[in-house]
């Protein structure tokens, strides 16, 4: 069996570990003719796929990255992109193709699935907001990362008095904000599910200058939104999939507190630097689990289907099951994290 392996959407910690896995087991243990494709779907609309090898994947699992390359490409959106697909499946003799990706990479191998790709998806995205899965590869990462940044944030803080406002990663969930601001101590933390009230936030601050705290750290997820408000983006213009690129919450909120409060306000933007770095020792070891069931399921000739983590158990769930709806923060656990706020 000939099997091609893709890396979609944004670059991630762990996707290595996954191709070398699925590489790996596909070729020692099942006999296969492992193919990498080259950035995403793009790979298959150009036709640029090569074989991959054990030499390949040699010293790969610590990498950052994605050695396939990735690219936020929707094959519906471009012309004849579906039929380049399907000609060049034909043309390398591709028996089945794993997805590595998140909602939108997934989409598009869901409804390529419905066409007749035999595909496996690898839940893949830092934000921890696919279902059908407890958590994503890349997200313990990222926490980790935004933990890190909270902790050396803290001293400068402290030191001059300030607030500090660091705005993360977190498009329509808040899981980095959250568990990345629990862990990192944040006085206040802000995600999309539950819209700020930002005169709510500047007592808590005040509240905690009277108490003799003369700092605050503020953790805002990129989604997150004040009240009767909207998003706050960089541009209008949408990418492949329709998403507008966001950014600019820190500045907002940051601004405001200060003219409100007249307290010195600071903003620190993370970014990509969440994405980037090495895998933490949990997302190997994750990416690796899903490689390895990714490649048994085609394997056992079982497509359509996406695998995932219930409690300790690597799992099987339908794409459908999966791209339903985001997996948002629940307000038990943001109830939990408040409990810290001021």
């Amino acid at each position: 069996m000939r099997v091609g392996i893709l890396t979609g959407g944004g670059d991630c910690p762990g996707l290595n570990a996954v191709i070398r896995a699925v590489t790996r087991k596909g070729i020692v243990n099942h006999g296969f003719d492992i193919l990498g494709i080259k950035n995403g779907w793009l790979g298959l609309i150009e036709g640029k796929i090569y074989p991959l090898d054990l030499n390949s994947i040699s010293g790969i699992l610590p990498r950052g990255g994605t050695i396939l390359g990735t690219s936020r490409t929707n094959p519906f959106r471009v012309e004849d992109g579906v039929g380049k697909i399907f000609s060049h499946i034909e043309k390398f003799e591709i028996d089945a193709v794993i997805a590595i990706g998140g909602e939108d990479t997934l989409g598009v191998a869901k409804k390529l699935s419905d066409k007749g790709l035999r595909c496996v998806g690898v839940p893949k995205t830092i934000d921890n907001d696919l279902s059908g899965t407890d958590y994503t590869f890349g997200f313990d990462t990222a926490v980790s990362v935004v933990a890190e940044a909270l902790d050396r944030l803290h001293t400068t803080a402290e030191a001059h008095h300030r607030v500090m406002v660091v705005e993360v990663m977190g498009r329509h969930a808040g899981w980095i904000a959250v568990e990345g601001g629990l862990a990192g101590g944040a006085d206040i933390i802000l995600i999309p599910e539950f819209p700020f009230d930002l005169n709510e936030i500047c007592a808590q601050i005040l509240k905690r200058r009277e108490r003799g705290k003369l700092f605050s750290i503020v953790v805002a997820a990129e989604g997150a939104k004040p009240q009767d408000a909207s998003l706050i983006t960089q541009t209008s213009e949408r990418d492949a999939f329709g998403h507008v690129r966001l950014g600019g919450i820190g500045n907002m909120i940051a601004r405001e507190i200060e003219m409100r409060t007249g307290i010195d306000t600071r903003v620190t933007v993370l970014g990509h630097i969440q994405r980037g770095g090495s895998p933490t020792a949990f997302d190997r070891i994750l990416a690796t689990r899903y490689g390895i069931a990714a490649i048994d399921l085609v394997k056992d000739e079982k497509f359509g289907l996406m695998v995932g983590l219930k409690g300790n158990r690597i799992v099987a769930v339908p794409l459908e099951e999966a791209l339903a709806e985001p997996k948002t923060v629940d307000a038990d656990l943001y109830d939990m994290a408040k409990v810290f706020f001021g």
